[in-house]
Formats: structure tokens, sequence, C-alpha cells
């Protein structure tokens, strides 16, 4: 018996060790691994379909699917990102010059100074815009910069992220029962780990993030009918702000109705008024409750964290790694919870 117990205490040693050299070793592709097992799960019922049209051929099914994610998700992502790295460094650079924002806080200024003329009560009023643009902007371009930065190491990134997402679709089924047979967990728990893990990931990606994606779609549509200038910017930052219970792309679209009023585009500002109360407003009444599961809503405000927090961890995919580490957490505690109370009727 004693000798059993060594030799188990040896393996589970080497066992660490040989664990921790090979997680360094995948340590370089982690994110993209974490992220093809996030598009796997969301693109999981377009695969089926894929499979059951094609008589269930693994490898064409999971080949089609790859290329579907290619061309709806990473390309539109890759021009997006560079024209959002783009427009952010110009208006940083046109910032700090003091070309861009003097103008609009003098006329911002003039109109304070105004009401002066109607209250009792004298105002004094400083306002310097610039400085929060350029703590915005730049925290937005250090961590997009993060992106562009190493031209091959992305593109290695997205090519082991591509291989990865591949065989996932072909051999996915296989993966799970491999990690469910490791598992010390009973097997009905590890199954219930993967189905609420995979409810939550869609719960928060399909719903949640893909609502304030439309928005801001929607919004940068808006600012590039009306006249603000870069309006692909501004419709990321609206895309976040949608995420903000209470206030959501009201945080931009306001600045921008009143950018347009002072400079006189009275009609503009009012165009975009409405296009923010009817093509904006009415998305998340509309699709809110089609797309986010009601047995795993979180909270849009803990989404807005766990996008803001994993961009500052991981970088600019840390808007997808942030909500699945926080689905992943309550999904854990959701099985906990079940397993302590099991113990406890025992």
């Amino acid at each position: 018996m004693n000798y059993k117990k060594t030799e188990l205490y040896f393996l589970l040693f080497f066992l660490i060790i040989i664990f921790i050299i090979a997680f360094f070793i995948f340590k370089p592709f982690l994110f993209s691994l974490i992220l093809a097992i996030i598009f796997t799960t969301v693109f999981s019922p377009l695969h089926k379909k894929i499979l059951s049209v094609f008589k269930n051929n693994d490898w064409l099914a999971a080949l089609l699917t790859t290329i579907s994610v290619l061309i709806v998700i990473i390309i539109p992502i890759s021009f997006v990102g560079t024209q959002i790295f783009q427009e952010s460094t110009l208006l940083y650079t046109s910032i700090t010059n003091g070309s861009v924002v003097t103008n609009f806080t003098d006329k911002i200024d003039e109109n304070i100074q105004s009401l002066n003329k109607f209250l009792t009560i004298p105002i004094n009023y400083s306002f310097d815009i610039s400085y929060y643009l350029k703590q915005g902007l730049g925290w937005l371009t250090q961590n997009l910069g993060i992106l562009f930065a190493n031209v091959g190491k992305t593109l290695i990134g997205i090519f082991v992220f591509l291989i990865a997402l591949y065989y996932l679709f072909k051999d996915g089924l296989k993966f799970k029962n491999a990690i469910i047979a490791l598992s010390p967990l009973q097997d009905i728990h590890d199954e219930k780990i993967f189905s609420k893990l995979a409810l939550a990931i869609n719960s928060v990606i399909r719903g949640n993030l893909t609502i304030a994606l439309i928005q801001g779609i929607l919004t940068a549509i808006g600012f590039s009918l009306f006249g603000v200038p870069n309006a692909t910017l501004f419709g990321t930052v609206a895309a976040i702000a949608a995420l903000i219970p209470g206030v959501g792309t009201a945080l931009v679209t306001i600045p921008a109705i009143a950018y347009l009023y002072l400079n006189g585009e009275i009609l503009y500002s009012i165009g975009l008024l409405f296009w923010g109360m009817l093509a904006v407003g009415l998305v998340d009444n509309l699709l809110g409750p089609k797309l986010i599961s009601k047995r795993t809503k979180l909270h849009s405000f803990l989404v807005l964290l766990s996008i803001l927090g994993g961009i500052s961890l991981f970088g600019p995919f840390g808007f997808l790694l942030g909500p699945l580490v926080l689905s992943l957490l309550f999904a854990l505690l959701e099985i906990y919870s079940t397993l302590n109370n099991e113990s406890k009727n025992q």
C-alpha cells in the first residue's frame, strides 16, 4: 500500500512538472486557443446545420464553418480595427496639437457664459475637454497598438486560431469526452459545467455583445449620415457605452448632438437626436429579449466591467476573454453550490 502511495505521489509530482512545462509551451498561443473555443461554442449551431447538409462529412463541415467564421468575423474585425486605430491616432495627434477641441471648447464657454445673463448665481466654469479625450484615446491607442505593433505575431496568432477552430469543429466532441474522462468529478457534473459554460458564453457573446455591437454600428452610421467626424471610432465607443445600464449610447450621441448644434448644424443635430432615439434606442427593447437567454442573463454592468478589465489584462482581445472568464466564474459557482448542497443532504 505504501509503495502504491509513493508511486502515486511521484506520478502527481512528475505530472505537475510536465504540466507547467506544457503551459509555457502553449502560452504564446493561449489567447488564440481560448478564442477558438469561444467561437466554436458560438458557431456550433451553424456547424451542426452544415454537418447535416453534407451528411456528417466531418472535415468538410468543419472547413466550411471555419471559412464562414473567417469571412463573417475575422476579416471585418481586421478592417474595423485598423480604421479605429488610424482614427484614434490621428485624433490624438490633433488634440495634442490643439487643433481640434480649441474652437469647440470656446463655443461651449461662450454658451455657458451667455447663461449668466439669465441666472442670478454666477457660474465659475472651466471645461478642458482635451484632457479627457487625450486620456481616453491614449488608452485606446495603447491597447490597439499592441495588436498592430507586431504584424508577424498577429498573423501567427490568427493562423493558430483558424487551425484550432477547424479541429475543434471537427473533433470537439472527442476533446470534450477526453476531458470528462480525466476529470475527477462525476460525469454528470462535468456535463453540467460544459452546458452551463456554453449557455453563459452564448448569452454574453450572442446577447449583450451582439446588441452592443448593433447599437455601435447604427451609431456610426448615424454619425456618418449627419456629419460627425471619426464615425468608426465613436461608434466603437458607443458599443462599449451601450453596456452601461441606464446610460447606453447616449453617453456618445448626446455630445455629438451638442457638437453639431454648437457648430450651427441645427437640422443635423435634430436628425441625429431622432436617429439615436429610434434606430439605436429601440434595438435593446426589440432584440434584447430574443438574444439574451433568461436562464443565464448576466447584468450589463458586470459585462461592461469584464470587457474593460479584459482589455486591460489581455489586450485588444480582452473584450471576448473578459466575459468568458465571467461566464466561467458563474458557471463554476453554480456547480459548487450544487455540490455543496448535495454534500449537506447526505
